[in-house]
């Protein structure tokens, strides 16, 4: 799959707006590149519709710039771990590509709110919840999570409209802590275990993969491990108070 029509048979709505303006830049002498048919049928993708999966796709590369930098260097560990997730999605070819755009994108000052109100717009908010979970492993990639990039997910996890309880329950899963199954679920330790079960009814509906299935399989991927924390989450819950 050569460089142009991954991204031209990718985007949606992305190619517009502040985020359109960032992959304009980073494309570069890439899309001059292109032959005429390749331009006009990469023209012709483009419509604002639906969320596709190269729309979250180019919304995390910018979104993941934007956390790499905010501890004030780009650490190795977590490049590989973007590129590792990427891989495991999207197969190496298609990883590849998205990193020769991510390299462009992560020289540029990003217009953060800008950005993120764009995709609030056009993203629901499995698909939204969906980015704030890669980028803590993005953020935890190196093994800890410091507070400017807490700090970072935690103004990103404002401007798309995501509640202070979402990003705790998101949050609780790369973090180890007594009360993290609480947080998981969003409850605190004296809820009775009535509102446990209805806790995770609702946060296993919220999580469920099937949210995002309009992004493709390789997104669900990610959405199954949030549903998997919480189903385990819950298990944890059950044994230790015995029901």
């Amino acid at each position: 799959m050569g460089f142009s029509k991954w991204i031209g048979g990718a985007l949606g709505w992305s190619f517009g707006g502040p985020i359109g303006a960032i992959i304009g830049v980073a494309l570069g002498s890439m899309v001059d590149a292109m032959s005429n048919d390749e331009r006009r049928a990469y023209q012709r993708t483009y419509s604002r519709g639906q969320t596709q999966s190269g729309d979250f796709e180019v919304s995390l590369l910018v979104l993941a710039s934007v956390v790499i930098k905010a501890d004030g260097k780009q650490d190795q560990r977590e490049l590989d771990f973007v590129r590792q997730q990427f891989v495991g999605m999207y197969g190496k070819e298609r990883a590849n590509n998205a990193f020769k755009l991510f390299k462009n994108i992560s020289k540029q000052e990003i217009p953060l709110r800008d950005v993120c109100l764009q995709i609030r717009q056009m993203m629901n908010q499995a698909s939204r919840l969906q980015l704030i979970h890669f980028l803590f492993g993005i953020a935890k990639a190196d093994g800890m999570v410091v507070e400017t990039e807490v700090t970072s997910i935690h103004t990103i996890s404002n401007y798309l409209g995501i509640s202070q309880l979402d990003f705790e329950s998101i949050k609780a899963m790369f973090y180890n802590g007594t009360d993290n199954a609480y947080k998981i679920l969003e409850i605190t330790k004296d809820a009775s275990n009535d509102e446990i079960k209805a806790a995770y009814r609702k946060m296993a509906k919220k999580y469920h993969p099937d949210k995002v299935i309009h992004l493709g399989a390789e997104h669900q991927k990610g959405a199954e491990e949030k549903f998997r924390q919480v189903q385990e989450a819950y298990e944890q819950l059950q044994k230790e108070r015995n029901f």
